[in-house]
C-alpha cells in the first residue's frame, strides 16, 4: 500500500511541476562562490519539505526531492525508540506533530531534559511497534491542516533510506546525552546504520557526543557539524555558553569540521526587527577551515523588515552578499532556498531580462512606504518598475493628485488633525462615513501625514514601521512629471474611479483634469513614455478615448470564471487591454488553488493584453500551491498562466524575477516550473478535501454595458471656510432618522482615529 501511494504520489507531483524530462541539474554553475570550497551552498531540507507536509512525512521528503536542487540534503531529527530503532521525528517528545496524544492518552512521562523537567509523549517509552499507530501530523499550527489526515507513518532512517534513496542525508542528534540515561546508544546505532546507510552529515550540539563518535566512520565517513544553539543556552560537555564558544572556533575544530548556526548568529536583528551590521562569524570559521551552516530559514515566519517579506531576499543576503557565503541554508521551503542559489545569486540589477512582462506597480512600492508618496514613486523606479501607476483623486479645489483611496482616512493621518470635524457619510461611495479628498482643498491636503498600508495586520504581519509616515502626496502634475524624467520608465498608468458621482455632487470633473494635466505636463507631444487610463466604468473610457489618443484599460475587479464573446467584443470598442484580479486566472479555494480558467486565453486570442493585480510578497496573501514565496507565485501566473503584467505592491521582485537566468535555461528546473494548477489538492485525503464552493459567475455584455457619463453640476457654494468647523446648528432637533445620521458620523470618526491610532 504504501508503495503504490509513493507511486501515486510520485506521478502527482511530476504533475504538478510539469517537468519535462528527468530533474534537471543546474547546480552546475562554474560562477567561484565564497564558500569554504567554491562550491554553490548546500540546499538542506529540514524534514523534508516541512514547510508544507507533516515533517519528516515520505511525502515532505519526497516532495523536496522532486522540487529542489537534485543534490538537496534531506535532514532527519534522529531520535531512538525504547527498543532502539532510529526513527525521524522533529522533537524528543511527541506531544506536537503527532498523533501519540490521541493514540496513547495514558502513556505521557515527565523527564529532566536539560536539567529542565519536560512532561509528554518521550520516543523512549515507545517501541517501533507501538509507533506504528502514530501517524505524523504538522507541527506548526499556522500551516495547513488538510494533510494530517494522510496517515503519514514515522519513518525509520532505514525506511527513509530504501524508499527515497537520497542524494544527501543529514542526521542531527539533539539530545544525545539523554537517550544516554536511558541506556540508549546514538552511537551504536549510528556505526551500525552507517554499514546500510550512506550518512552525510552528522550534527550535535553537545561536544562529549563528537568525543564518543571521534574514528568510528574512517575517513570516508560523515561530516561532523557542532550545533550552536541560542547564545545564552549552556553547552553541558563544557558548561559554557555556545555564545562565548563562538571565541574559540579552533577548539571547535578539534572535533567537528563545520557549524550550524542560527541566522542571528550572522546577520543579527534590533528590536524592531531591522538588521544591524553582518558579523565575522563566517569569514573567522571559514579562516578557521570550518563550514558554516545556517538554520531557521523558512517562507511562512516573520523575516527582518529589510527584505520587504520576500524570502528570497533572505537567502541571498547569506549567500550572495559580495562579502561571504554560508555554505549552506536549512529550511522547510528547500524550493526557495534552490531557486535563490540557482535562479537569483551572483546576478546584477542589469542582468539580461529573461521572460518579456510588464512590472506595474501599485501606488508605488506601497509595500515599503505610503502609497502614492514620492518616496513610494521613487522606489518602484529604482526597483525596476515599467509603469507606475496614479489612482485619482480631485480636491475640493479641483486639483488632481495621487491617492489610493477617495477616503483620506485610509491613506494618510487625518483623523488625528482638525479635519475630521470634515466626515461625511456618502453611499454612493460608501456605507460608512469618510473623510474624503473633496472635502479638502490641496493646500490642505498636502499638509496630511501619510501612512503606509497594512492589510494583514490581522495576522500581525507591519510593513517597514520606520518608514510608516515617510514622503509626501504629490500631484497628478508631480506624478507626471517624475515619470516623464525617468529614464527607465516605459510608461504611466491612471486610474480614474468615481467619475459620475464628482460630476453630480461635486461640481468635479476627473476627465477634463487629467487631460489638462496630461496637456500641461507635455505628454500629447511624448511618444517615449506611453500613458494608460485605467477604469472599472466602461463609460469612462469611452469618455476618454473620445477625448484623447491614449491607451484605455478596462478593469474587471469582480472574480470571474469565464468571458463571453459579445462581452470581450464591447470591452474592445473602447478599451486596448484588461486588469483581472488573480482569483479570476486560478480560483482557490480555503488557500489551495482548485484550477485554473481560461479568461487570460480568451481576451489574448482577442488580441487585448492581461495585466494581473495584486501581487504582494505577504506569504499570507498567496494560496499554500506557491510555497509562501511571492517569487513562485509569479512565475505561476507568467510562465504559467502566460499574463501581460502584474500589478504590484513590491515592483522589486517582480522585476527581479524577470532577470533569473534559471528562465534562459533550455529546460526549466523544477524550482521555477509553474504550478499545476490542483495539483496541491490531489494529495490531499478525500476526507480533509475543503468543502465545494460556488462557482464564480461569467462575465457577460450586460456587466460591460453602462451609461454615458452624466454632465458636470455647478456645486452649490458653501458657507463654510475650508478648514473651518461647521457652524453649529440653530434649528429644531432633526428627527430620528438624522440623529441616526449623526451617530453614524461620530462612529465612523471615531474608527478613523482608532485606526490611526494603530499606525503611530
Amino acid at each position: 500500500m504504501r508503495g503504490l501511494r509513493a507511486s501515486s504520489l510520485l506521478l502527482c507531483v511530476v504533475v504538478l511541476i510539469q517537468l519535462l524530462a528527468a530533474q534537471i541539474n543546474a547546480q552546475g554553475s562554474k560562477t567561484k562562490w565564497q564558500t569554504l570550497t567554491g562550491l554553490s551552498p548546500r540546499v538542506i531540507a529540514r524534514g523534508g519539505f516541512s514547510g508544507l507536509f507533516p515533517d519528516s512525512s515520505i511525502d515532505a521528503y519526497n516532495f523536496a526531492m522532486l522540487t529542489s536542487v537534485d543534490d538537496v540534503v534531506l535532514w532527519c531529527d534522529l531520535q531512538l525508540t525504547k527498543d532502539g530503532a532510529g526513527i525521524c521525528f522533529p522533537g524528543l517528545t511527541m506531544s506536537n506533530a503527532s498523533t501519540a496524544e490521541a493514540a496513547y492518552p495514558n502513556r505521557t512521562n515527565t523527564y529532566l531534559v536539560n536539567g529542565v523537567s519536560t512532561q509528554g509523549w518521550f520516543t523512549v517509552d515507545f517501541s517501533l511497534k507501538d509507533l506504528s499507530k502514530v501517524n505524523l501530523i504538522r507541527g506548526i499550527l499556522s500551516r495547513s491542516e488538510r494533510f494530517d489526515g494522510n496517515g503519514y507513518s514515522i519513518l525509520t532512517v532505514q525506511a527513509l533510506n530504501t524508499q527515497l534513496k537520497p542524494q544527501g542525508l543529514w542526521l542531527n542528534v539533539q539530545h544525545e546525552a539523554f537517550y544516554a540515561q536511558h541506556n540508549l546508544s546514538m552511537t551504536t546505532f549510528l556505526t551500525t546504520a552507517s554499514k546500510t546507510v550512506i550518512i552525510d552529515f552528522i550534527s550535535s550540539p553537545e561536544v562529549n557526543f563528537f568525543k564518543k563518535i571521534a574514528g568510528r566512520f574512517g575517513r570516508n565517513g560523515p561530516t561532523f557539524v557542532f550545533r550552536f544553539l541560542e547564545k545564552e543556552a549552556f553547552e553541558p560537555t563544557t558548561n559554557r555558553t555556545y555564545g562565548s564558544m563562538l571565541s574559540n572556533l579552533t577548539f571547535v575544530k578539534t572535533f567537528a569540521s563545520g557549524i550550524l548556526v542560527p541566522k542571528s548568529y550572522i546577520l543579527p536583528l534590533d528590536d524592531k526587527q531591522y538588521l544591524l551590521p553582518y558579523t565575522s562569524l563566517v569569514q573567522d570559521a571559514h579562516k578557521a577551515g570550518l563550514e558554516v551552516f545556517v538554520s531557521g530559514f523558512a517562507n511562512d515566519v516573520d523575516i527582518a523588515h529589510d527584505y520587504s517579506y520576500d524570502p528570497v531576499s533572505e537567502y541571498l543576503s547569506f549567500v550572495d552578499n559580495g562579502n561571504f557565503s554560508v555554505d549552506g541554508v536549512l529550511s522547510d521551503f528547500p524550493i526557495t532556498a534552490s531557486a535563490s542559489v540557482e535562479c537569483f545569486s551572483h546576478m546584477g540589477r542589469n542582468a539580461t531580462k529573461q521572460v518579456d512582462f510588464l512590472v506595474i506597480s501599485k501606488n508605488g512600492a506601497s509595500g515599503d512606504y505610503p502609497g502614492c508618496t514620492d518616496l513610494a514613486y521613487a522606489k518602484a523606479i529604482k526597483d525596476g518598475a515599467d509603469v507606475i501607476d496614479c489612482s485619482v483623486q480631485m480636491s475640493s479645489d479641483g486639483t488632481p493628485f495621487c491617492s489610493s483611496s477617495i477616503d483620506l482616512g485610509n491613506t494618510t493621518m487625518v483623523a488625528q488633525t482638525p479635519f475630521r470635524n470634515r466626515s461625511a457619510n456618502v453611499p454612493e461611495i460608501s456605507s460608512l462615513g469618510g473623510i474624503y479628498t473633496f472635502s479638502l482643498t490641496w493646500p490642505e491636503i498636502q499638509t496630511l501625514t501619510p501612512a503606509i498600508s497594512n492589510p494583514y495586520r490581522t495576522y500581525n504581519m507591519f510593513r517597514n514601521p520606520n518608514e510608516r509616515n515617510a514622503g509626501k502626496l504629490v500631484s497628478l502634475t508631480e506624478f507626471l512629471n517624475l515619470a516623464k524624467n525617468s529614464t527607465s520608465l516605459s510608461g504611466v498608468l491612471i486610474s480614474v474611479e468615481n467619475v459620475a458621482y464628482l460630476r453630480e455632487n461635486q461640481g468635479l470633473d476627473v476627465v477634463k483634469a487629467v487631460l489638462d494635466t496630461l496637456t500641461e505636463t507635455g505628454y500629447t507631444n511624448i511618444t517615449t513614455t506611453k500613458v494608460m487610463i485605467q477604469s472599472t466604468n466602461s463609460s469612462v473610457l469611452v469618455d476618454f478615448k473620445k477625448q484623447s489618443k491614449y491607451q484605455t484599460v478596462y478593469k474587471v475587479e469582480e472574480t470571474i470564471r469565464d468571458v463571453l464573446d459579445s462581452a470581450i467584443e464591447d470591452i474592445k470598442t473602447f478599451a486596448s487591454a484588461v486588469v483581472i484580479v488573480k482569483s479570476s486566472v486560478f480560483p482557490d479555494s480555503e488557500g489551495f488553488v482548485t484550477r485554473q480558467t481560461n479568461v487570460v486565453e480568451r481576451l489574448q486570442k482577442s488580441q487585448l493584453p492581461v495585466y494581473v493585480e495584486l501581487f504582494q510578497n505577504e506569504f499570507v496573501s498567496q494560496p499554500y500551491d506557491f510555497f509562501s514565496d511571492a517569487t513562485a507565485e509569479i512565475n505561476s501566473y507568467v510562465t504559467g498562466a502566460g499574463v501581460n503584467g502584474t500589478i504590484t505592491e513590491f515592483p522589486f521582485t517582480a522585476a527581479r524575477y524577470r532577470r533569473n537566468r534559471c528562465l534562459g535555461s533550455k529546460e526549466t528546473p523544477p524550482y521555477m516550473a509553474p504550478v499545476q494548477p490542483g495539483g496541491l489538492l490531489q494529495l490531499v485525503s478525500h476526507a480533509s478535501l475543503p468543502p465545494a464552493e460556488a462557482p464564480n459567475p461569467v462575465f457577460t455584455d450586460a456587466d460591460v454595458t453602462e451609461p454615458p457619463l452624466p454632465p458636470v453640476t455647478e456645486k452649490a457654494p458653501t458657507s463654510t471656510t475650508p478648514g473651518a468647523p461647521a457652524t453649529p446648528s440653530t434649528t429644531a432637533p432633526a428627527p430620528s432618522g438624522q440623529t441616526r445620521l449623526t451617530l453614524s458620523l461620530l462612529l465612523s470618526v471615531f474608527a478613523m482615529v482608532f485606526a490611526s491610532l494603530l499606525l503611530l
